[in-house]
């Protein structure tokens, strides 16, 4: 086979890079209510809870985050053009914890609770590709709390309510092989550090030695 050359410092190049599908940016809340006692290490009955903090902390499962439950081909009308989409079911799952931060500073943490939540996408996203939720923005904030009450190693809230807002950029990829035209980078020139002039101190002759001069001049 003919060796391809170069185009004016050009050259055709192959990569495996991921080709985008579709992609949606989308936002979803939802409130959760703990029920029964949370688990917190270090918590004894005598406990005083008085004056606590109650915040909260949410993340992705470190085990599957984001499970596809289903995937089904629905047509659309888009444009005037009928199209084939996919619409799926995704399950994601979170770690949330509540903290409580005393007057003093001093700071308790729950143990994990695992939350769970689906919701329905449509996307370009027929069988084979893959579906990757990247979360923007994910917080939480403790709506109410009720009445706290210390157990051994526990806290009760009356009425916890915790609310969870999620911001994702939702993609269907495909790992493809392509081929282009490009420049080949050029490494950038070092940086020279030097040795520095010499600093003569900021001086205060108001005060000394004579009283005519400014103050750190």
């Amino acid at each position: 086979m003919q060796e391809k050359k170069p185009f004016d410092g050009k050259e055709l190049i192959c990569i495996n890079v991921d080709k985008v599908y579709d992609w949606i940016v989308k936002e979803n809340s939802f409130d959760i209510s703990p029920t029964g006692a949370l688990a917190f290490p270090g918590v004894t009955p005598t406990t005083s809870l008085t004056g606590a903090t109650v915040t909260c902390d949410v993340v992705p499962a470190a085990s599957n985050p984001i499970v596809i439950l289903h995937r089904e081909d629905r047509p659309f009308s888009i444009d005037g053009t009928n199209v084939c989409l996919q619409q799926l079911n995704i399950q994601k799952n979170f770690v949330v914890t509540v903290i409580l931060t005393f007057p003093n500073g001093t700071m308790l943490t729950s143990a994990d609770i695992p939350v769970s939540r689906c919701e329905q996408v449509t996307l370009c996203a027929p069988v084979g590709t893959d579906v990757e939720v990247t979360y923007t923005n994910l917080d939480c904030f403790v709506c109410t709390t009720g009445t706290l009450i210390a157990g051994d190693g526990t806290i009760t809230f009356s009425a916890l309510t915790i609310s969870v807002a999620t911001c994702q950029s939702i993609q269907s990829t495909f790992p493809v092989t392509v081929e282009f035209l490009a420049d080949f980078c050029e490494p950038r020139a070092d940086i020279v550090s030097g040795c520095a002039a010499p600093i003569r101190p900021q001086q205060c002759s108001v005060v000394f030695p004579d009283a005519g001069g400014n103050c750190c001049s």
